[in-house]
Parts: C-alpha cells; structure tokens; sequence
C-alpha cells in the first residue's frame, strides 16, 4: 500500500517528496449523477487532489436520523475520486462555515444557548458521535488502506473563534481512535492569534488565504518551522448575497498568486475548482453589523463555472500548473448549447394559507422551539379590541410579510433593522416569517429563527400567538398534483408550468421577472430567488430534467412582474464591482 507522511520540508509519498495541487468540490453542492464529471475536469486542469468538507447537518438534519445515500454518499464521491486516479483531503469540521445554513452544525444541536465549539461534555458526546460515523466512512479509504484520503482536518479556522484546547484535543483523541491514520491539519488565516489558538502541536498547521501569498507564507512558517508550506484555501474569488453584487476576481491576478504559492514549493487547495449550488434551502449567511442572507448561485467565481463549464480562470490556472507539475493533454468537452424558450406560467392559488392548529402560546414559538427545518412559519393572533397602533418587535429573523384581516400592511426585514410598523385596526394579525439562511460564522452560530421575545401593540404585551409552519417542499409537491387552474390571491401565489424537452438538459431559469420565493422543476427544489439579485438566472442540473415533460412550480411571496418563465442560454450572475 502507498504512504503518505510529512518530512522535514515536504509531503512524503513513499518517502519519496511530493505537492499537493487540489481543489475543492463539495458533493452536497453538485449534484450526484454530475460528481464524476467535475471531479474529471478538475483533474484536466492539473489537480492532483479533491478536497471536500462533509456537512453534518446535510447527513443528520434530525438527531438520530443519518443519511450517508444518494446526495450524502460521501463514500461513493470518494470513491470517484479515487477511480479518476487522484487523492482526496476530507474536512469533516464538525463546523465548516462554507457560506453553508449554520456553518454546517445541525439546528437540533445549536439551540437553547448550548455552548458550541467547545469541550463542553454535553456538545463534545454528539460531535464525538458524529466524527465516528463520518470515520467509518473514511477510514477504510485512506490511502494506506488502498483508497485517495491523504489528509484529515480537526476543525476549522477555529482561531478565528474560540481557543480551547481540550476540544482540540477531544477531536484529535476520536480521530485517531476512529482509525485515522494519515496525517491530521488544521488551517487558520495567517493571523498570529489565530494560527496559536487554532491548533496544537503534532497537527500541521496551514493558511487560508487569496493574496498577498509570499507574506503569508512567511506568517505561517514562524509557526509552522518545519514540514510543507500549505495554503490549504487559496481564495480565487468570493460568494455573493442577496442585494450585493456578483464577486470576481481578476483572472490574471489569481492566476499570479497562484504562481507565486507554486514557486514557492508551497502545496495549494484551491478554494474552489467548483463552486456548485447553495440547492434548497442550505444557504448561509454573513452577519457583521448586518444581516446578509448568501445567494442561491455558489459559482464563487470558480475555474468552473455554477453549471461545471471551464472559464477563463480555469485555462489561466492550468497554465500556471504545468510549469510545476504534470498536466494532461485532454480538455473538457464544450457544453451543449442550453435551450432557450418561454413558457406562461399558470395561477394554482394561494399557498401559505394553512390553518394553524397548534395551541396558543404566549409569546411567539420560534422555528428551533418547534424543530421546523423548512423556511416559513405564519404566525397569527387575534388584536384586542381590534385595535391598530405601532407593532413592535424585539427581532425578525430574517424577514415578515404583515398583514391584517389578509391586507397587506408591509414587511419587516432584519436586513434593513426594521423592529417596528404601524398596522390599521382589525381582528387578526398575521406576520408571515422567512428564515432566509442560518448566519455560517462568528458568534451568532445557532442563534434562533422567527419572531423573537413578546411583541407589542402600542407598548402592550400581545400574547396567544398561534403558529404555523410551512413545508415549502412539501407544499409544492401538493400544488404539482393540482388539477386545472386557481385564480390568483393578494399576497403569495402559486404558479406552475410544464415544457418539453427533446432529451435531459442544463437549463437557466430567468428570475428576473419575478418577486421572491422558491422554484421547483420535477419536484427538485433548485432553490431561493429573489429580484434584488445579484443572480438573474436559477441553475437547473441536466439530471432534474428528463425527456418529454417536465413540470416547474414556483412559490412567490411577493409578486409576479410577468406570469412567465423564460429558460435563457447561459448564466446570468449579476452586476460586478466593474
């Protein structure tokens, strides 16, 4: 069997010196049937590993209830990359950040104040239990078992959170218990607090980071003196949120710091090769003084693009990594041409209208208290004395449609710190909530969802809130099987359509038209949309469509500017900076 070790200077295989040229691909980001295709082109760019993280909340959404089949096989993506003749670096957090919902940590872990990313016993037991199921997936694929795991992360840029040692140590003990045998990392950015919080010794410490590679570098040699240099997340462009603008970075200039880190003799994980897709309602969200829920599109301003196809950053970087390293002959095959048509779009009615059966509760229940994972919950109460006046509102999170006796009054939107609006006399309330993506780093991981503390109506404590929450997949799955057409409501609408294809194809839904809400095609939930952008198009993987009919169902929480769908020939991301 191959080894895999650290010298005093470099990678070890077989003994003999070795650099790590990698990127990272997310399986629960791509669609599985299209894994083996990105993980080809990946290779065709000259990489010579994958790295991916695992999600826990991606394979445990309920305590108890593990998935490692179909989206979550992470074995079989393994696998592939194995079978495409190249090795694998696994990053299993448990916190991952990744602009994925809550940093990747389950909500049934995260609520009610727990401590997180700690040795706090309680926290420690699950993640303990957690690493040993994602172990027993990766341990007999190490490469000295015969499979491509090369590297094992502990955590992730935990310098940049907290500085427990015994939790460290906890993770590193259950590592190797689990049967880990290759060498184990960490990476932090190139910050002296962060690189000695972050990691212990016997762990290789390595940096995260987009430029200015040499002085970096420098930065985490003083704590890292000896073994490789690794930039184990070389940033070659950003994510984007919604109302923001379309990040990029220049072509030319990522592709020089990536030369500067290969001239160096560093090893590179470039973060990423593929962004893929923030599928469903998996987005995370930034919160630094302001609330920034993360666009559907994870392109990141990849080597390959959102939909998989090579970009210019792709051929610049593959030019830059055969001055170091072998790089293959063969290039990726041009796409298909996308299909391009225009469907109208059928009214199905209202559908956040459900009857609320659960008992009163004096204040408002939150997502967490109510272990809802789908996005919306209607929160309804009956005003005294039908009286109007000034509603206030400790927090929204992250956004309410307020209405009274079914009129629209207006929203209240943690992105702009809304707390308070004014509402007309009548006899129920309703404040339609919108968890538009769990914040993914820094302090407010696991923080609660939906309408927070007791509101109040012109300073009086409004109790006997009655909630209901809303299953989008569900509900759409439910408005697929109607029959014939409903008329349109005020207010949130159900629309659906069906088109044909000569055979399954990549398709690029335009939103531009639309208001807000979620869009499913043959019962695949593409995603989030929303017309402030920056993305004017949803990506549609080729393997939710098939030949013949296909059927799309699009939720709108706002309004229509046009009941249509257009499918466009490529992606459109936004405006840039430029």
């Amino acid at each position: 069997m191959t080894s895999f070790s650290i010298g005093e200077s470099d990678f070890l295989r077989d003994g003999r010196p070795h650099r790590v040229i990698s990127g990272a691909l997310h399986y629960f980001r791509v669609h599985p049937d299209q894994w083996q295709d990105r993980i080809r082109k990946a290779r065709l760019m000259g990489l010579n590993t994958i790295e991916t993280y695992v999600a826990w909340n991606a394979h445990e959404p309920r305590r108890g209830e593990w998935d490692a089949s179909g989206w979550n096989d992470l074995g079989r993506f393994l696998d592939l990359v194995h079978a495409e003749g190249m090795d694998a670096i696994v990053r299993p957090g448990p916190y991952i950040c990744a602009e994925w919902h809550n940093g990747g940590l389950p909500t049934w872990l995260t609520g009610a104040g727990r401590e997180l990313r700690s040795s706090e016993p309680a926290y420690l037991a699950e993640v303990s239990a957690y690493l040993r199921r994602v172990y027993e997936i990766v341990a007999p694929r190490q490469i000295d078992h015969g499979g491509p795991v090369v590297l094992v992360q502990i955590e992730n840029e935990y310098g940049a959170y907290g500085s427990d040692k015994a939790y460290l140590e906890a993770l590193v003990e259950v590592t190797r218990d689990a049967g880990i045998t290759v060498p184990l990392t960490t990476v932090d950015q190139p910050i002296d607090q962060m690189l000695n919080d972050g990691s212990l010794p016997g762990l290789h410490r390595t940096g995260s980071f987009g430029s200015r590679s040499n002085e970096r570098l420098a930065t985490l040699r003083r704590h890292q003196p000896t073994g490789p240099l690794m930039c184990s997340e070389f940033w070659d462009g950003w994510f984007d949120w919604w109302g923001g603008v379309h990040h990029t970075t220049d072509v030319a200039v990522a592709a020089e710091e990536l030369d500067a880190l290969l001239a160096a003799g560093a090893s590179v994980n470039i973060y990423m090769v593929h962004g893929g897709t923030n599928f469903g309602l998996t987005n995370g969200a930034n919160h630094k003084g302001r609330y920034l829920p993360l666009a559907t599109s994870y392109d990141y301003d990849a080597p390959l693009d959102e939909a998989g196809n090579p970009t210019a950053k792709f051929f610049a970087f593959r030019d830059v990594i055969a001055k170091y390293a072998p790089v293959p002959d063969d290039l990726p095959e041009q796409p298909a041409a996308a299909p391009v048509f225009t469907v109208p779009l059928t009214p199905s009615g209202a559908w956040t209208d459900a009857t609320a059966s659960a008992a009163p509760t004096d204040a408002p229940a939150t997502f967490d208290d109510l272990n809802h994972l789908s996005s919306l919950i209607r929160y309804d109460i009956d005003l005294p004395d039908s009286a109007g006046g000034v509603l206030r509102i400790d927090g929204v999170r992250d956004i309410g449609w307020v209405s009274v006796d079914g009129q629209n009054v207006g929203t209240l939107s943690r992105m702009r710190h809304d707390r308070a609006i004014s509402i007309p006399a009548g006899h129920t309330l309703s404040i339609l909530v919108e968890d538009q993506g769990r914040v993914n780093y820094g302090q407010r991981l696991g923080e609660e969802k939906g309408l927070i503390g007791t509101p109040t109506l012109d300073d009086v404590p409004l109790h006997g809130w009655r909630a209901m929450p809303l299953d989008v997949a569900s509900i759409a799955a439910d408005v697929a099987e109607r029959a014939g057409e409903a008329p349109a409501v005020a207010g949130a609408n159900a629309w659906t359509s069906e088109f044909t294809l000569e055979s399954s194809s990549d398709l690029f839904l335009d939103i531009s038209c639309w208001g807000k809400g979620y869009a499913f095609v043959n019962g695949f939930f593409l995603g989030r949309y929303w017309r402030n952008g920056p993305q004017r198009t949803m990506y549609v993987p080729s393997p939710a469509t098939k030949a013949g009919t296909n059927r799309l169902v699009v939720l709108e929480l706002d309004q229509l500017l046009a009941p249509r769908a257009g499918f466009v020939a490529e992606l459109s991301l936004g405006d840039t900076e430029e």
